[in-house]
């Protein structure tokens, strides 16, 4: 199949995206041909969510089981869909987490990664996040409802710096 591209100021906002499309149609032509054959047990799970960060271009986020590059699922493991957005001083992020208790959900926060991790008998799911900036852990807070977690973290305070004077 001959792919046709239009020369024009679109083609160059949109490139990106083709490209990202196009590997996102190899995976799922290579997962729906595995799917047919009846290789693996677990279910595949794999998306995106796209969203504007704070700098205005737009941030294109991959969640689950299937690996970068296609290769077998860690069935072991699923990756929930998150959400990072940073504020003035705070940092949020919002995880879904359906079926969970939330005393099952392990969090844990160091410098700019923030690691969520449930082990139970029937759910399993995992993963490491890396922060758009350093945070302070203790300024930690999590709230669980309804099979989502909002997790609100401090920023950690930048050096604003020294005026100097010209002389």
């Amino acid at each position: 199949m001959r792919k046709v591209r239009r020369e024009d100021d679109w083609n160059d906002l949109f490139h990106s995206f083709d490209d990202d499309f196009d590997v996102m149609r190899e995976r799922m032509d290579r997962l729906m041909e595995a799917a047919l054959r009846g290789t693996g047990s677990d279910p595949l799970v794999y998306g995106f969510s796209m969203r504007t960060g704070s700098d205005g271009k737009p941030v294109v986020q991959e969640f689950g089981n299937v690996p970068r590059g296609g290769a077998p699922p860690d069935a072991s493991c699923r990756e929930p869909l998150t959400d990072v957005t940073e504020e003035d001083d705070k940092v949020r992020v919002i995880v879904e987490l359906p079926g969970v208790d939330k005393q099952d959900i392990d969090l844990r926060s160091q410098d700019s990664e923030l690691t969520i991790s449930v082990d139970t008998e029937s759910k399993k799911f995992c993963k490491k996040l890396e922060l758009p900036c350093e945070v302070l852990a203790d300024s930690a807070t999590a709230e669980y409802r309804n099979g989502v977690l909002t997790v609100t973290m401090d920023k950690m305070a930048q050096p604003k710096g020294k005026k100097i004077a010209i002389n």
